[in-house]
């Protein structure tokens, strides 16, 4: 792959934050140690069609908090033509899931200063409209925002929430004191079976999603009862959001969903000695979030009339865990398929669309969120050259090679022009 091609011309920084291709590309460095500005380009004289699109993260790319990234008004002034729509296909893939897809895309747009549909947000949870297998069990959902929608707008027909379970049997919350109930209230039998749990995002009160769910799993969906083993394999889990971090105004990173599953998981595993098992991990660094998000850059592109395909993905995020090792995962898987088709069909039963049109995916690291190169352990090996902490979920195995960046850059801006210099458009 030409976006490829420039790796052995990359400088040698410590660790593994190094493979910012620049040599070969004309690009010069700006980001302290690693980031690289576009040089000089030769750009073609007559823009063709594009045969290239953008999967953008928000958080730490676009913005930080609910405020705009000074960087992400530059990136689309380049990325807009004067009639004010996009020159190239453009999805926005976030972790992000405590809200609703409609109200996300209106977010952007008054941030953003264009229309953003909201069929070019593709949130955590979004692929979950493919477990249809599951979307008529009553399910016991997690997150805060709108959950009761968001779990009806990807297909589940029968959600309890959390807060609705702890009503229904109040003595099963019991660490904040205030909340514990005054008398004991009659046991109740009435209330239907749970068949699984759904996961969309961090709640507010850890401690008693944590227990409730516990609960769930324990008793095989009947918490208002004991059994004096606890089932398993265990009731079906979907989860989304796996990031352990994420940056929004506050200098440090904040704890992600990734970290209250990885505390469900804990306490799981130590109550009953076997591992907490899910039937769906959604969000990046899942591959079958980028499945789908190509699935809607090749919609976008159809809509727009343009007729060749879209053959080169750049995917441009701040989390080396999430949006770097995603990337790299979906250009692997990408390859593979190039060689052997029946690999893309073996990768995902649930994908029943048309062969990815795609061959490659390259990864843009941004410095404005929770990567940074002057933080600690982020560009050396941690003290006794120990390898520095694994900030990815259990089920996907530490590779360092799928946490190295196709490219460093300062911003979004820069990726832009990084992008737009490897294909030859005009910025």
């Amino acid at each position: 792959m030409a976006v490829f091609a420039s790796f052995s011309a990359a400088r040698a920084v410590p660790w593994f934050w190094r493979r910012a291709a620049y040599g070969a590309a004309g690009l010069r460095g700006r980001c302290p140690w690693k980031g690289y500005a576009v040089g000089p380009a030769q750009v073609s004289t007559a823009q063709s069609l594009p045969t290239f699109g953008f999967l953008l993260d928000i958080d730490g790319v676009l913005v930080r908090g609910h405020r705009v990234i000074p960087a992400a008004l530059d990136a689309f002034r380049r990325l807009l033509n004067a009639q004010g729509q996009l020159r190239v296909p453009v999805v926005f893939v976030t972790n992000a899931g405590n809200i609703l897809q409609d109200s996300k895309a209106l977010e952007l747009s008054a941030l953003l200063g264009f229309k953003v549909e909201p069929d070019q947000v593709i949130l955590s949870h979004s692929p979950m409209k493919l477990f249809s297998q599951y979307h008529g069990k009553r399910m016991l959902v997690s997150g805060q925002g709108p959950l009761v929608e968001n779990a009806r707008a990807l297909g589940f027909k029968n959600v309890v929430t959390v807060d609705e379970l702890r009503q229904a049997f109040p003595v099963l919350d019991m660490v904040d004191l205030q909340r514990r109930p005054k008398t004991t209230p009659l046991p109740r039998n009435d209330f239907p079976a749970i068949e699984g749990v759904l996961l969309l995002g961090e709640p507010v009160r850890w401690e008693t999603s944590l227990q409730l769910i516990m609960d769930v799993l324990l008793s095989g969906g009947n918490p208002g009862t004991g059994l004096a083993t606890a089932p398993y394999p265990h009731l079906p889990v979907l989860a989304s959001n796996l990031d352990l971090l994420w940056m929004a105004e506050a200098k440090m990173p904040r704890f992600g969903h990734g970290t209250f599953l990885l505390c469900l998981e804990t306490i799981y595993r130590k109550v009953t000695g076997r591992e907490l098992r899910y039937e769906g991990l959604m969000g990046k660094p899942s591959i079958l979030t980028y499945q789908y998000a190509e699935d809607l850059i090749r919609q976008q592109a159809e809509r727009r009339g343009w007729a060749a395909p879209i053959q080169r993905l750049y995917a441009v995020g701040d989390n080396p865990m999430s949006d770097v090792y995603g990337a790299n995962l979906f250009h692997r898987y990408l390859q593979m398929a190039q060689h052997d088709r029946t690999k893309e069909l073996e990768a995902s039963d649930l994908w029943k669309q048309r062969p990815s049109a795609a061959q490659s995916c390259a990864s843009i690291l941004v410095c404005t969120g929770v990567y940074s190169p002057k933080a600690l352990g982020a560009t050396e090996p941690a003290q006794d050259g120990e390898e520095p902490p694994f900030h990815g979920h259990r089920d996907f195995s530490f590779s360092p090679g799928l946490m190295e960046a196709s490219y460093i850059v300062n911003d979004v801006d820069e990726a832009v022009q990084l992008v737009f210099h490897q294909e030859g458009w005009a910025l």
